[in-house]
Formats: C-alpha cells, structure tokens, sequence
C-alpha cells in the first residue's frame, strides 16, 4: 500500500468512526493524480458523503456527481444518487430530487430509503396524498422502517387526513428510537393536533433539548406553549 492510499484508508477510517471533520481533513490530504480509476472514485465518494454530512452541499455535489457519472459500483452510485436527491430536497429544489429518485426506480431499484426520500420530496411540494403513498410503499418493504412511520405520521396528523393512525405510527417510531428528536417531535406535535397540549409541551421540550438548534421543533415549541398560533 502506497502512502497515498494509506492517506485515504484513514479517511475512510475515520468517516465510519463518523469523525467527519477529521475524515475530511485526510481525504482532502490524498493526491490522487496517479491512482487507479477505482481508487479515484473512491476517494470522491467518501469526500461527497463527508461533505454531505457536514452540510456543505455545494462542494458535496461535485463529487457525488463524479461518482454517478463514472463506471463503477452500482450499489455505490444508487448511494450517491439518494445523497443528491437529499441535498436537492434540502435546498428546494424538489423537482431535481425527484428526477434522481426517479432514475434510481426506472432502473428496478426498490428500498425503503428510496422511498422515503421521494415521500419527503413530494411532502417538501405540499402533495401529502402522494407523500403518505410512498411512505406506504416503504413499510411494506420494511414494516419496521421508523423513518417512514415517523414521516407518514407526522403528515396523517399535520395535514389532518388520519390523526389516530398518524398518532399511532409516531408514537411506534419513538418506541422504537426514543432518543430521536425529530420522533419526539412528531409525538408531541400528534398530541397537540389531538388536542392535548399539556403532552404536546412534554413530549416537544424532550425533542428541543436534544436538537436546541432545529427550527422546526423550536416552532413548534412555540405554537404548543402559546408563544406563537
């Protein structure tokens, strides 16, 4: 093993010790003009997935799209397709995520996490009765799946389509991970939509202190304690 390749072995190391600012740090070391085509894509797979982590979607793209464009692993190239169309939805631009998510389906790829994420697109568009659908389509491939529970409740309850049934799934995903703030969340705000406030303050504060920065559940903390209607 060259030194080089070294360098990168240790940034991969360290992104699947999810210490991506240091991952980054050592991927970004690596001169890769002399590696193999392999080693190359590689390379600029983990720096688009650190990127991508790290919330730095513009420099992410660049290299998640080296890798969809490239000959290469497929299972690693449907990864990169899901990362983009994740950035996309982040930075509304819906329309583009769903091109990629629909290039992923055309070509005979199912997964839960395929399907959530063009749920989540449609969601982002305001089209809740497709949204619920592929949130459908996703437990039926995995009925443990809490991501589509939590995602498919939050939208019964918000949009008022089914609140016992949102309710229910919200409250199975948390049982599930009760530690997540985004579930904690959508547990409160089905309390709330219910009608019980007193529950929907408990369960959204447990949400606030483990993700303070997140705007959703700081508005919903809002609206649940009055400061806000």
């Amino acid at each position: 093993m060259t030194e080089k390749q070294g360098n990168l072995q240790e940034g991969i190391r360290l992104f699947r010790l999810k210490l991506w600012d240091k991952a980054l740090k050592e991927l970004l070391s690596v001169e890769a003009e002399k590696f193999p085509d392999e080693d190359k894509n590689e390379l600029a797979y983990y720096l688009g997935l650190c990127y991508t982590k790290l919330e730095r979607y513009n420099e992410a793209m660049l290299y998640l799209e080296q890798v969809v464009t490239a000959a290469g692993d497929v299972l690693r190239i449907y990864q990169c397709r899901l990362a983009l169309a994740y950035i996309y939805i982040i930075t509304k631009r819906a329309k583009m995520a769903e091109y990629e998510l629909k290039k992923l389906q055309n070509s005979g790829f199912e997964s839960p996490q395929l399907y959530n994420t063009l749920a989540y697109a449609a969601w982002s568009r305001k089209n809740n009765k497709s949204a619920v659908d592929l949130y459908e389509k996703a437990l039926e491939i995995d009925a443990d799946n809490t991501t589509a529970m939590n995602g498919m409740g939050y939208i019964l309850v918000d949009a008022k389509i089914d609140i016992l049934r949102g309710f229910r799934l919200c409250r199975k995903a948390v049982d599930r991970k009760p530690n997540n703030a985004a579930y904690l969340d959508s547990l409160g705000w089905a309390y709330y939509k219910n009608g019980e406030t007193v529950e929907a303050r408990t369960w959204i504060k447990r949400a606030l202190n483990l993700a303070p920065d997140e705007k959703d559940i700081l508005q919903h903390f809002k609206v649940v304690t009055g400061e806000e209607e």
